[in-house]
């Protein structure tokens, strides 16, 4: 497997593009930090100052940072033949999907598993959770970090691509030795 992440300069792969890619490749019982990947990229569109301000990745960083185009190929040797994960997947799939599609003419769409679709299925769709909404009780949190404080996982600061994957990737190996069996199906936890 490979966790994957992405900061992006906003929400809409259509208006915004991404900054900065992370990988690290994991197995269930090990994650694979020397062969972890991260690559800031110089987006397509201007940086917002919001979006600075969440991610921390500055003109001057991007100022010789390459295009998407120059990394595509590595990123894609990383994700060849390996299961990605990602912690959700609507955003990181369109983005992608998008950059390889402006840059060579076709998208590219895979399954992934994404540990907030299966933090979702545990505390948003149960019938408790739904019972906790008619309640007006706010919904548990299905953020990255609120995710692993519920598995003991550390708090990591957030929205670094290259952080981001590897609480992702560790966040998956919590949720599987919580809730699954090793040899679960994987058609049981992808999207």
């Amino acid at each position: 497997m490979v966790a994957l992440d992405m900061e992006t300069t906003g929400l809409d792969e259509r208006r915004h593009a991404i900054v900065s890619v992370g990988v690290v490749p994991f197995t269930l019982n090990r994650i694979k930090l020397a062969e972890r990947h991260y690559w800031v990229v110089k987006p397509s569109r201007p940086l917002a100052e919001e979006s600075i301000a969440y991610h921390h990745i500055t003109h001057s960083e991007i100022a010789e940072a390459p295009d998407f185009e120059v990394i595509l190929d590595e990123l894609l040797a990383q994700l060849a033949g390996r299961l990605v994960v990602v912690h959700f997947r609507n955003i990181e799939r369109p983005f992608l999907n998008a950059a390889v599609k402006a840059r060579r003419g076709e998208g590219l769409l895979f399954p992934m598993i994404d540990t907030m679709s299966l933090e979702a299925r545990l505390h948003r769709q149960t019938l408790w959770a739904r019972f906790r909404r008619w309640l007006g009780r706010p919904p548990v949190s299905i953020r990255l970090n609120a995710s692993r404080e519920r598995y003991g996982l550390p708090a990591y600061q957030g929205h670094h691509a290259l952080v981001d994957a590897l609480a992702t990737a560790e966040l998956l190996q919590a949720q599987i030795a919580n809730h699954y069996r090793p040899e679960t199906p994987l058609k049981d936890i992808w999207c």
